[in-house]
């Protein structure tokens, strides 16, 4: 997988900071992931306090599980064709028409919210067209972050990617409390700049960023990515394993009902649990950045899913705040170890020309596992509670990767990530 041999050191991370063009990809991705997080936050919060003014609890989070589906839907119906484009077209342009369309829906939502105009109807709306938006935004900036630096600093490069979506992820929920606490349109006008200087960040790539001309047309192009991730067993099991596992588990959906109704911490407290699983993440990302997996990734990668499933639980019985975050933390920190296994292997085997088609049905698998994750549990709240719905996530997730491991034990022995 890797033009580095295996007794050959890895080259220093340092390395990285001599790609000019990777460097601005990744102030990109952070500002990015940074306004995703924000704009994620704020809907999911303004959701749930719009429908408590006149519904149960209940009812509530099974609406704020809907934003999930919403988001989730478009990811599902455009997944195909989205990667056939990063695989045609210019990946920047992709991006930056991607980030055009972001830009629209949080500035839809600020001025809405300005006028007194939100709701869960107009809510659901944007977070379709959020979805659309990250449909064809995820498989191009996967498959540009590897032309972007050598085929030797790849691993390296994947973990810093990582990093950048993971530190992103502390920062983005921890200023979103603080800033819904102040008003929901403060937030949304914030993601509106942040969108805006990851577009500039974008229009500074100065490497080629089209890939080579495949032949064929859209409709075979697609079945050849649909047929790739099918006959690499060892992909396809990574990503379903990760698709079931988080589907479960996705307790971090629930954290505005955790947080105001469970832990009684307000909107502080909920930008503090819900940056709980990017802190752990983020020091796993950081020892992986630093010290890339050689050895054992099949045995690693199913650890880190089944303690991702225990650490749900964990959060879902926890009555303590700091008890929660630290539950969080773990969760986070086994997911992205898990992560950074899947990442590797789907990015190390696939072929620059097919990039855009593998990392599309990856992303539909990633968003399905978060977006629809989000709609499960709230849907399980909507019967056992959000309680009964984290910890029957827990034991699910825990469940699957025992299955996982008897029905890919190839996937379970799979050794070297080079």
């Amino acid at each position: 997988m890797s033009d580095t041999p295996a007794d050959e050191p890895v080259p220093s991370a340092r390395a990285l900071l001599k790609e000019r063009d990777y460097l601005v990809f990744w102030g990109s991705r952070w500002t990015g992931s940074f306004a995703a997080q924000i704009q994620s936050v704020a809907m999911g919060w303004q959701m749930y306090a719009i429908a408590r003014e006149t519904r149960s609890v209940e009812e509530s989070a099974f609406l704020v599980g809907m934003i999930g589906l919403a988001a989730f839907i478009p990811v599902f119906l455009l997944t195909l064709p989205a990667g056939e484009a990063a695989d045609r077209y210019d990946r920047k342009k992709v991006l930056l028409i991607c980030l055009t369309g972001e830009i629209a829906s949080v500035l839809a939502l600020a001025l809405a919210t300005v006028n007194g105009l939100a709701s869960p109807a107009l809510l659901l709306v944007i977070a379709v067209l959020f979805g659309a938006a990250r449909a064809f935004f995820a498989p191009a900036n996967t498959a540009l972050g590897p032309m972007l630096v050598p085929r030797k600093l790849l691993p390296r490069a994947i973990a810093w990617n990582s990093l950048a979506w993971q530190t992103a992820s502390i920062a983005g929920p921890a200023a979103a409390g603080l800033l819904v606490a102040r008003s929901a349109e403060t937030a949304y006008f914030t993601t509106f700049a942040l969108y805006g200087l990851s577009a500039m960040f974008v229009l500074s790539i100065r490497g080629n960023a089209k890939p080579d001309a495949n032949p064929g047309s859209r409709w075979q192009l697609m079945k050849e990515g649909l047929a790739y991730v099918w006959r690499q067993k060892i992909v396809f099991g990574a990503i379903s394993l990760d698709l079931f596992a988080v589907l479960l588990g996705g307790a971090t959906a629930l954290l505005p009902v955790f947080a105001r109704d469970v832990l009684h911490v307000g909107p502080e407290g909920f930008g503090i649990l819900r940056a709980g699983p990017a802190i752990g993440a983020t020091i796993v990302a950081l020892y992986l950045a630093a010290n890339p997996i050689r050895r054992h990734a099949g045995p690693l990668m199913f650890l880190g899913v089944a303690v991702f499933g225990a650490a749900t639980v964990v959060f879902g019985l926890s009555k303590s705040l700091w008890l929660s975050v630290v539950a969080l933390a773990v969760l986070g920190g086994a997911d992205m170890l898990s992560v950074f296994v899947r990442q590797t292997l789907v990015q190390l085997v696939t072929p620059d020309h097919m990039r855009g088609r593998v990392a599309s049905v990856s992303s539909v698998f990633i968003g399905a596992s978060n977006e629809l994750g989000e709609f499960e549990s709230g849907v399980v709240a909507r019967f056992l509670g959000p309680v009964g719905a984290a910890v029957f996530g827990g034991v699910g997730a825990m469940a699957v990767t025992a299955l996982w491991a008897r029905l890919f034990p190839d996937l379970r022995r799979a050794d070297r990530l080079e």
